[in-house]
């Protein structure tokens, strides 16, 4: 069956942190000149403006920043899904990720929970990092 959700729009700037997701790694940016790691990625580094950058590979950990608790599909491919979780989580080097929380009730979700990544194979190509709370 085709997966009937949008799909993340791969360019230039995201392809290397799309390539690690299809292998399983969660990867952002870091600026070799101040060690600043950014997401999202772009040619030059938002703290120093250097352009000198190295992809770095996350722990895959970190703590749920921000929340919504969806009861309402703004799409009726999420329809099934209801209620989701979504999430901004602050990652362990750093950047905050735009993501769904999976794995628990919606009810338990709260600010600070502790969440590590885990995949979400959509197609051959694209897998989604999800985050799930640590037990």
């Amino acid at each position: 069956m085709a997966y009937k959700k949008p799909l993340p729009k791969i360019n230039a700037d995201t392809r290397e942190f799309w390539k690690g997701c299809e292998e399983h790694l969660l990867r952002f940016q870091k600026c070799t000149e101040c060690g600043t790691v950014r997401w999202p990625p772009s040619f030059i580094c938002p703290r120093c403006h250097s352009q000198t950058t190295e992809w770095i590979t996350s722990t895959g950990r970190g703590l749920i920043y921000t929340f919504t608790v969806n009861h309402v599909a703004f799409d009726e491919a999420f329809q099934e899904d209801l209620p989701y979780v979504v999430a901004v989580v602050a990652l362990e080097e750093g950047p905050h990720l735009l993501t769904n929380i999976v794995g628990c009730d919606p009810g338990v979700v709260r600010c600070d929970m502790p969440v590590e990544v885990v995949w979400d194979d959509v197609t051959d190509e694209i897998s989604l990092p999800k985050f799930r709370p640590i037990s």
